[in-house]
């Protein structure tokens, strides 16, 4: 870790210090889907990243280093879905694990018939409930080159711990009444089930594959995920897709309120 993250975490207590303009510029030139956006926005996200970078800690697994840089685009990135909602979605974890590539967890699963199923998968990332958030730093690095697929770890994780901040990761965020709720659910519903049929169809009949990542298909917390991977990162692409869910998501996230103009 490097001079600039030393000196702002020595100082937690005070303001936090802006994130250097090389610092800065070096993430926008790697992630362009955020250098796109209206310079109002990019310095309402610098803030952000700034204050966010003050209040997390960092851990780099199997003898990584954890440079300003490293930390910069992880920050810039995990605070674009709470540009207009701010960092206390994401107030229930401190830790940020980076691993150098992807990591292999062990999983444990009891069948209906009572059987334990142990087996291992391959991650990019996992938010844990009231947890850190580990990542990828191969994925994360590759973010502006994925874009144009609709991927990107870091708000997929980070979208996860929004979900989660009821408690559930149900696919639904914690909405302010039932009858939003029920909408939510509603344009969730129809546009998670007509996923899960082209990835069935493109799988079992050789059907065109869908655009978004098929783990989508999984779950509907994946589902969410995966949608508001593609949502930031490739929004034009997205909403060719998925117009319904485009609109729900700039009201969710509040992209069209007159904060974000």
């Amino acid at each position: 870790m490097l001079n600039w993250l030393r000196q702002l975490f020595g100082r937690r207590s005070t303001r936090p210090g802006t994130i250097p303009d090389a610092l800065w510029q070096a993430t926008l030139a790697a992630c362009p889907f955020l250098a796109a956006r209206p310079a109002a926005e990019l310095l309402q996200l610098r803030g952000l990243a700034s204050e966010f970078l003050a209040h997390k800690e960092f851990t780099g697994a199997h003898g990584l280093v954890v440079t300003d840089e490293m930390a910069v685009a992880i920050a810039a990135q995990a605070c674009l879905p709470v540009l207009h909602l701010g960092l206390g979605w994401y107030d229930d974890f401190v830790g940020i694990v980076v691993h150098p590539g992807q990591m292999l967890a062990r999983r444990e699963r009891l069948d209906e018939a009572g059987v334990m199923h142990r087996y291992s998968e391959v991650l990019a990332g996992e938010a844990m409930d009231r947890g850190p958030v580990t990542l990828s730093w191969q994925d994360v690095a590759s973010a502006g080159s994925l874009a144009g697929h609709g991927y990107n770890v870091v708000i997929h994780e980070f979208v996860h711990k929004i979900d989660m901040k009821d408690g559930a990761a149900d696919g639904c965020p914690p909405l302010p009444s039932r009858a939003a709720y029920a909408a939510w659910r509603e344009v969730m519903q129809t546009a998670y089930d007509s996923f899960r049929e082209q990835v069935s169809m493109a799988e079992r009949f050789g059907g065109e594959a869908p655009w978004l990542d098929a783990y989508g298909a999984t779950a509907p917390a994946e589902f969410f995920a995966v949608t508001c991977e593609a949502y930031f990162v490739n929004r034009e692409r997205f909403t060719r897709d998925f117009p319904a869910l485009t609109r729900l998501y700039d009201q969710f996230f509040k992209v069209n309120s007159p904060s974000a103009l």
